[in-house]
């Protein structure tokens, strides 16, 4: 597309009687004479259009929005608000155009086309206070990168990286049309800005001539006076436009960007900012960039890994466990009541073996290093928007655009108004005490539902603790041995851990499930102002029932299981019922590894067939009867209609997941130090499905302008700094690295600091005899040995006396040790982390010196040009009229404006 022509032209005066389409026409409107003469004669039949066809029958003028509806026997009231709505789209400069429903496909479906002649275009770029280019741009790019052909393989074709040339962009402003750049004014607009200004007075639109406040194409939705409402693609995604005045920018995107084969290359961002508008782009660009800065924490975490592997033969307390005479001859204490003996220690070999690839001294490394990493992320995501804020014209977007972005449910809903001091006008408004009453009752709800996800928690703990007799009793004769492979490996505990989780999952994605529509709901019940503000309302609603939701049980495994068990004699019970858990000799980081692996591999898994599968199995069922009737005329809009529709909120349930994702290799990551690669993983495919989805599976979304990612850019700061917390604590009080380290330099045997005696250590002594009747295994629960051998005591994890000493059971001075050592660890590495993400924060600008020169530049220039262009026009204006300048009128005045209705509460 052609948006430009030479600077030297802009000053250019122009006969504004030529392009503001004349009189008044009974609501329709020509951009110019030649045009509706044009249009009154042109009279293509539908048969010899083009299937890929965006054109009004003349073959002129574009398509920029197609509504779809069946009319109805009984549909009289809908016959009516169609009527007065369309009535009222005409007032307001669009021009209509309706396919029959004998010309459709399916024989019963009418469609309205709507095209946005310039004259509405011009009128609501104003409105919409939408920049475009009036200069082309001349600070030169600095693209002398070092070593820059590594790179060539990830790029794609620079018509592609960039489809228009770079320019100086100012605000539009009608009066002054010939300050622009503009060659060609049915392509100076592009697609996506053509659709939102005509979405933006479609949602503002009446179609009740009783009650004006029924306004907007989301009720007339809802209510079923049309079926859908939708802009077009610009051409099958498999190939290009017949119309060689098609851009196929569509069919560009599927063959560089949806294709997977294309994981590897970068992504066309100015393309799909071009084609899908800045919202939908800046979700691209945060996402690929999400992607590549989870490349590096990958690498240090598969590195971290290969430690673990590498480092195996040196786990002295794992071969002390598994060694026959040492873990062999250790009997431990039952691990429920009643329905669990005793057992072996060397029974949890191959656990410990498995703990100790993630648990080991690069575990203290990496939860370091991913504290550093996450401050690099959004550092330098921060420089990253700010580039595209400016590539993009949405520097001040924020500011310009806050009374533009009112929602129409606002406006319909407030029927008080009051004086806006800073515009000095009347505007809609919500009282105090219904806002109050409103929050009120949507914060019960939310805590309300937050409470049903602990009840859900607690149920499952309460499984946990309730199906572990179950298996150790099932187990006790160890049947699982006769399976191959696995057999082995499988455990009360690790069995009690893998059904626990998996219910967990069902359990988080059924409430997930239902928290979405309520959420929607109880927002819209608040009636926030404008779009940014009900995004971020509902975008805090949602976090804070997923954190709880996806996050709650990660937690529980973490700080709480083995942590308040008692000991033999004592034990601790939750509601007096059931004992509570103890974590394995090896630790409890195994199960929050498990349980990580499980939400996370289950999520991508479920996602994908959510998100991918069923979309295109219902975009094949809808489209049957066209495939079987190929020699019908299957026209662009009867395509897009039978694609699925994307939801306004579509982007935020997206966004969900990867920050649902951001909060597991962050939170947790000290556990799992994989979890970025699987992230990283899920990353690399999500790009490609949700570009394939956009581009083949989904209608063309209504173009919308955002200037970031909103509310979730601070709640991805609050997730980096909640995360050194949790990694700091997951590995003093969850990992046995802080215990195993006290061990070795403060209570080893021998002169040398080795770990040779650990597992003795860390087991503490009871005796037998002193076991209360509920806690006493039933017969023939003990396994064969037990009563082969006369044992009298076994042994537990924890530091406590011994039976015989006269501080029996109570705890011993290495626990204090570790204990002391446990918090003073936290605090280094808090301290630590802290100091070096502050330093990193402080270090690096939130935006490039380049962004800021060229924003002064572009300020400068649009002042410097505003005034040449004004002292133009004067000079014109006298020379015009020579000494007479009272009598002095301008040619753009002096032209017959054309009457049409806006719909906006900007203007006056």
């Amino acid at each position: 597309m052609n948006r430009g022509k030479s600077s030297d032209e802009t000053l250019i005066e122009m006969d504004r009687t030529a392009w503001s389409g004349g009189e008044e026409n009974n609501g329709f409107h020509a951009s110019s004479d030649k045009e509706t003469l044009q249009l009154e004669n042109a009279e293509v039949d539908k048969q010899q259009q083009s299937k890929d066809s965006v054109y009004f029958r003349d073959g002129m003028r574009r398509i920029d929005f197609v509504l779809s509806y069946i009319d109805d026997k009984d549909g009289e009231k809908k016959q009516d608000r169609r009527k007065e709505f369309e009535a009222n789209l005409e007032k307001a400069g669009l021009e209509l155009e309706t396919e029959d429903k004998s010309e459709s496909e399916d024989g019963r479906t009418y469609f309205l086309k709507i095209h946005v002649p310039w004259e509405v275009l011009a009128t609501y770029a104003d409105v919409l206070k939408i920049k475009v280019p009036f200069k082309t741009n001349d600070i030169t790019d600095k693209k002398d990168v070092p070593m820059s052909w590594l790179c060539m393989p990830y790029r794609l074709p620079e018509h592609v990286m960039q489809p228009e040339p770079d320019y100086f962009t100012a605000t539009f402003d009608k009066s002054k049309i010939d300050f622009f750049l503009i060659e060609d004014k049915e392509t100076f607009f592009p697609p996506s800005t053509r659709n939102r200004i005509v979405y933006y007075i479609l949602s503002r639109c009446p179609y009740s001539k009783e009650d004006k406040d029924k306004k907007g194409i989301k009720r007339l939705l809802n209510n079923g006076t049309y079926a859908a409402a939708f802009p077009l693609h610009d051409s099958r995604y498999w190939t290009r436009s017949r119309d060689a005045n098609c851009e196929s920018e569509r069919y560009a995107l599927y063959k560089y960007w949806a294709r997977f084969s294309r994981f590897y290359k970068e992504q066309p961002l100015n393309l799909i900012r071009k084609y899908y508008g800045e919202k939908i782009g800046i979700y691209f660009a945060w996402l690929g960039f999400y992607t590549e800065m989870l490349t590096y924490a990958a690498v240090v975490g598969l590195l971290c890994f290969i430690y673990g592997v590498a480092s195996f033969d040196e786990n002295v307390w794992s071969k002390e466990i598994c060694n026959e005479t040492i873990g062999g001859q250790i009997v431990m204490c039952p691990l429920c009541d009643k329905k669990c003996g005793y057992w072996m220690l060397s029974t949890t070999c191959s656990s410990s073996w498995q703990s100790y690839l993630f648990d080991n001294t690069a575990t203290v490394f990496f939860a370091i290093f991913m504290g550093i990493w996450v401050t690099l992320f959004l550092e330098f995501w921060k420089r990253r928007q700010a580039q595209l804020e400016y590539e993009w014209d949405l520097v001040d977007m924020e500011e310009e655009q806050q009374q533009l972005q009112l929602r129409p449910e606002y406006e319909t809903k407030c029927t008080h108004l009051r004086l806006n001091r800073v515009t000095q006008e009347m505007e809609p408004y919500l009282p105090l005490t219904s806002k109050c009453a409103r929050s009120i009752l949507s914060g019960a709800t939310v805590l309300f539902w937050i409470s049903l996800i602990i009840a859900s928690i607690i149920g499952v703990i309460a499984y946990r603790l309730a199906v572990f007799a179950a298996f150790a009793s099932i187990m006790k004769d160890s049947p699982t041995n006769k399976l191959d492979v696995v057999g082995s490996l499988i455990t009360p505990q690790l069995a009690t851990s893998v059904t626990a989780s998996c219910i967990n999952f069902v359990i988080i994605m059924i409430l997930n499930f239902l928290y979405e529509r309520v959420a929607i709901k109880i927002t819209d019940m608040e009636v926030p102002k404008t779009h940014v503000e009900y995004e971020n309302k509902l975008t805090v609603k949602m976090f804070l029932f997923q954190f709880v939701n996806y996050y709650s049980s990660c937690f529980y495994v973490a700080f709480f299981k083995g942590k308040f068990v008692g000991y033999p004699g004592d034990y601790a019970y939750m509601f007096g019922k059931w004992r509570n858990e103890e974590c394995e000799p090896g630790g409890c980081l195994i199960e929050l590894t498990t349980q990580l692996v499980i939400v996370m591999v289950g999520k991508q898994v479920w996602g994908n067939i959510q998100e991918a599968l069923v979309p295109w199995l219902c975009n094949w069922w809808v489209s049957r009867s066209a495939r079987n009737h190929p020699e019908s005329l299957y026209s662009r809009w009867e395509q897009d209609h039978d694609l699925q529709s994307f939801s306004q909120l579509g982007l935020l349930i997206k966004l969900f997941v990867y920050i649902i994702y951001f909060g597991f290799i962050t939170l947790f990551v000290a556990s799992f130090p994989l979890a970025p690669l699987l992230a990283l993983m899920n990353n690399i495919l999500e790009v490609r499905v949700d570009a394939w989805k956009f581009t083949t599976q989904f209608r063309r979304p209504v173009a919308a302008k955002v200037h970031n990612i909103g509310a979730w850019n601070e709640i991805l700061n609050m997730i980096a700094v909640f995360s050194v917390v949790t990694n700091a604590f997951i590995v003093s009080f969850t990992s046995d690295m802080i215990p195993r380290l006290v061990y070795k330099y403060a209570y080893h045997l021998g002169n040398e600091s080795t770990m040779e005696g650990y597992i003795n250590n860390s087991l503490s002594v009871f005796n037998i005899s002193k076991f209360q009747p509920k806690n006493r295994p039933d017969d023939g629960e003990n396994p064969d040995w037990f009563y082969s051998s006369n044992i009298t005591t076994c042994r537990y994890r924890d530091y406590r006396y011994p039976p015989g000493h006269e501080k029996r059971y109570t705890h011993t001075m290495q626990f204090w040790h570790i204990l002391a050592a446990k918090l003073a660890f936290i605090i280094i590495m808090e301290h630590v982390v802290f100091v070096v993400k502050f330093f990193v924060a402080w270090l690096i600008p939130d935006v490039p010196s380049d962004v800021k020169a060229r924003i002064k530049r572009e300020r400068y220039l649009i002042q410097e040009y505003l005034h040449n262009y004004e002292l133009e026009k004067l000079k014109i204006q006298l020379s015009q009229n020579g000494p007479n300048i009272e009598q002095c009128t301008c040619p753009a005045t002096a032209a017959t404006p054309v009457k049409m209705e806006v719909f906006s509460d900007c203007l006056s």
